[in-house]
Formats: structure tokens, sequence, C-alpha cells
């Protein structure tokens, strides 16, 4: 469904962890596009009726791509690039705010 446009020169390929499992991505790619090429998406549960979402606008206005990124909540993959080490975690319903973070 989704095919990667080839960079000149290619970029180097980057380990990060999904839902606990490791995916290869390329570093400095965009994380929604990157994570829905490898079949990889973590789609999220809306609060009111716990219906699945993944990225559609992909410019960071619907906010249908939420996930957790390195323990930080409601973060749009959209608008966030590969690094290696991330962590990136499924998000259901709203995230719990603890005080003191964000």
């Amino acid at each position: 469904m989704f095919r990667t446009i080839e960079m000149q020169p290619p970029r180097q390929l980057v380990e990060i962890s999904v839902d606990g499992r490791r995916v290869s991505l390329p570093e400095g790619a965009n994380l929604a596009a990157a994570l829905l090429g490898a079949n990889a998406y973590p789609a999220r549960r809306t609060p009111a009726g716990g219906v699945s979402r993944a990225p559609f606008c992909m410019m960071g206005v619907c906010f249908d791509c939420l996930v957790e990124i390195d323990g930080e909540p409601n973060r749009q993959t959209c608008l966030a690039t590969v690094r290696g080490g991330m962590t990136v975690r499924r998000q259901t319903g709203a995230a719990q705010i603890v005080e003191g973070q964000g």
C-alpha cells in the first residue's frame, strides 16, 4: 500500500521500539510515514468508544496519530522524526498527565 521514495544517499536504518517490539526504520524519516511503510503503526484508541485511529492529515491538524514517544504522551507521529533508540507506545484513550511532567 505504501511505497518508499528512494533518497539519495540512502538513509541509514536505526532500531526503535514500537509497543515493545524492535523495528528498523530510516533515520531522520517522518515517524508516521516510516511506521506506516513498515506496517508497524501502533494505532491509538479514542477516549470515546475506543475506536482505532492512525495518521490522517500528515500535517499536525487532526491529532489522529497521537502516541507516547519516549514516555511523553500526546505526541503526533506526523510531526516527529525517526531517531535510533526511541520508544513508541500505543496510546489508549486520553493520556493521564502526571503533575510535574510535560
